[in-house]
C-alpha cells in the first residue's frame, strides 16, 4: 500500500520527479521533496497541498554528502520515519567524446553517479536499522544499450543499473529486505534535453522527442506500481518508452 508511506524523491522541481511526487502524494504517501530549484520546490508542494495530499521539500544539491543526509533527517523529523526514496536527479549533456566537453563529463559523473552514491549511503543506516526500504532509480536506456553522443552519460546510467541490483543483492544476503527498482526511460518529455548546450545535438534531439516522447506521467505510474507492491515482493527493473519509439 502507498498510503502512509513516507518518500523522499530527488530531482523532484519537474519532469518525473514532480509527477512521482504529485501521483504518490494523490494515494496519501507523505512526500519530501529535494531539488535546486527552491521556487519550483515551493509551488510542488503547495500544489500538493491544495489538492489534499502532505509534502514538505528542501533544497537539495545530491552531489552534497552533507545535503543527502539532511533531507533524510527531514523526513524522519517531520514523518517519524522513511520508507522509499527515489533517486531521480539526472543530466544529460549529450555530445561527442570527440569535443571533449570534460566539464559536462565531470557533472554527468557527478550528479547520475555520486548523487546516487550520496542518496543510498545517508539512507541505508535508516533502512538497514528497520530492516526495510525501498531505493528507487532513475536509470535510462541508455543505461542498457550505447548510443552515440552519449558515451559519458550512458556509463553514468550503466552504473546506475550495476550498483543498484548488486545493493539488493547484498540486502538479500544480509536479510535486511532493502527492495530496489531501477527504472529505464526510453524519450520522455522533461527539462533533460535542456542541460545538452552543443546546437546542433540539442536540435537533434528534440526533433526526436518531439516525434516519440511521452508524458513524464508514465513513469509516475511505474513508481506507483513498484511501491504499492507487496513486502515481499520486488520488480527489480522496468523499461518504459513510447509504444511507437523504434530503438
Amino acid at each position: 500500500m502507498i498510503k502512509d508511506k513516507v518518500v523522499i524523491i530527488t530531482g523532484a522541481s519537474s519532469g518525473i520527479g514532480e509527477a512521482s511526487a504529485k501521483l504518490l502524494a494523490s494515494k496519501g504517501a507523505k512526500i519530501v521533496l529535494g531539488a535546486r530549484r527552491e521556487d519550483k520546490l515551493k509551488q510542488i508542494a503547495e500544489d500538493i497541498s491544495k489538492a489534499g495530499g502532505n509534502a514538505v521539500y528542501q533544497v537539495l544539491d545530491v552531489t552534497d554528502k552533507a545535503q543527502n543526509e539532511a533531507i533524510v533527517a527531514l523526513a524522519k523529523d517531520t514523518y517519524g520515519k522513511v520508507d522509499a526514496i527515489f533517486l531521480n536527479a539526472g543530466v544529460m549533456p549529450a555530445s561527442n567524446v570527440s569535443a571533449l566537453k570534460t566539464d559536462e563529463w565531470d557533472q554527468m559523473v557527478d550528479v547520475n553517479i555520486k548523487g546516487v552514491l550520496n542518496g543510498v549511503a545517508a539512507v541505508l543506516p535508516t533502512f538497514t536499522e528497520q530492516k526495510s526500504g525501498h531505493v528507487l532509480a532513475t536509470s535510462s536506456v541508455a543505461g542498457l544499450k550505447a548510443y552515440p553522443s552519449n558515451g559519458v552519460y550512458c556509463g553514468t546510467k550503466w552504473f546506475v543499473k550495476s550498483f543498484m541490483e548488486v545493493v539488493r543483492m547484498e540486502s538479500a544476503m544480509e536479510g535486511t529486505n532493502i527492495r530496489t527498482a531501477t527504472i529505464y526511460p526510453a524519450a520522455i518529455n522533461t527539462e533533460l534535453l535542456d542541460t545538452i548546450s552543443d546546437k546542433a545535438t540539442a536540435e537533434a534531439y528534440q526533433g526526436m522527442y518531439d516525434t516519440y516522447g511521452i508524458s513524464a506521467d508514465r513513469i509516475a505510474d511505474i513508481v506507483a506500481f513498484a511501491l504499492d507492491l507487496p513486502e515481499d515482493t520486488t520488480i527489480n527493473e522496468f523499461t518504459v518508452g513510447p509504444a511507437n519509439q523504434p530503438w
